[in-house]
């Protein structure tokens, strides 16, 4: 009987291999693979043997781990970031934002800390720009991002219209200007929303975080799933201090901190706050 073509790999990668990525990952960027996960790790990294014309997965990872690659570190960290996201993601969490900031009058700063390709960033400005009515609101958003290609793609604000299909036709004219042209069949983010946002590169395991002060808001969606909980627990360890007293938040559908941190509790569906007892500790300066 013929052998499937599916069976046929381009190159050997066997179970050994598949645990020195999960390894190596784990170390850098913190992120927990599960075994369910070795076809979608060969498929990914087979794109970076291909492209640095190394032959088999032992030499890369070998090359890999001497430094012996330049900068593929990051093209090997970037190859296995999941960036699922679209705009307006997990709709309810957004007329919460709406009604924690009505009212504030001083600048608010918030911290969208796994930006992705910049939908859920620009969904937040968004937000705040019609809490306020204003496409110029007083409000610095820093969006990071371990994986500096959708950074990238982020920053430049420019969509196919697909993907604002499910946005209403008033925000769509309100937030983005239609290409023309060569541009035809795109729509690129207006210049006042783009200027209220700054990407930056950011490593939530890093030592230290290109981030400081304190936040009223912080989304840290769909991110933690990818952590183990100790990983996690140091993690939100970290939030707390850069939280005002009456900070937000902001959690993915399936993640739950409740069983991780007794800094935070719940105040809404996926949506945390200070615990009251930790408010004061909140406050004590900690290195970021």
């Amino acid at each position: 009987m013929p052998h499937s073509k599916d069976t046929v790999k381009e190159f050997d990668f066997n179970a050994r291999d598949f645990e020195r990525v999960r390894g190596l990952i784990y170390k850098r960027a913190g992120i927990s693979l599960a075994d369910s996960k070795q076809e979608m790790v060969y498929s990914r990294l087979a794109r970076r043997l291909r492209a640095t014309g190394i032959a088999s997965f032992a030499k890369y990872l070998d090359d890999l781990e001497a430094g012996r690659l330049g900068e593929e570190w990051e093209a090997f960290t970037n190859a296995l970031t999941t960036n699922l996201t679209s705009f307006f993601r997990e709709a309810h969490h957004f007329p919460l934002l709406a009604d924690h900031i009505k009212g504030k009058r001083d600048t608010l700063n918030i911290w969208c800390s796994a930006a992705s390709t910049g939908e859920e960033p620009y969904s937040i400005a968004m937000t705040v720009c019609e809490a306020f009515n204003t496409l110029t609101p007083n409000c610095n958003i820093i969006a990071t991002d371990i994986d500096t290609n959708v950074l990238a793609h982020a920053a430049n604000g420019v969509y196919t219209m697909d993907r604002l299909d499910k946005m209403s036709p008033e925000r769509s004219r309100r937030f983005f200007l239609k290409g023309k042209g060569e541009r035809e069949g795109q729509a690129r983010v207006r210049q006042e929303l783009r200027n209220m946002i700054t990407f930056k590169p950011l490593n939530l395991l890093a030592d230290s975080w290109p981030v400081s002060g304190q936040f009223d808001v912080i989304f840290c969606r769909n991110v933690m799933i990818y952590f183990d909980k100790d990983t996690q627990r140091k993690i939100l360890s970290r939030f707390v201090p850069l939280m005002k007293p009456d900070a937000l938040l902001f959690a993915g559908h399936s993640e739950n901190f409740l069983y991780v941190s007794d800094a935070l509790k719940l105040r809404g569906k996926t949506v945390y706050e200070l615990d009251e007892k930790n408010r004061t500790a909140a406050k004590a300066p900690h290195r970021t």
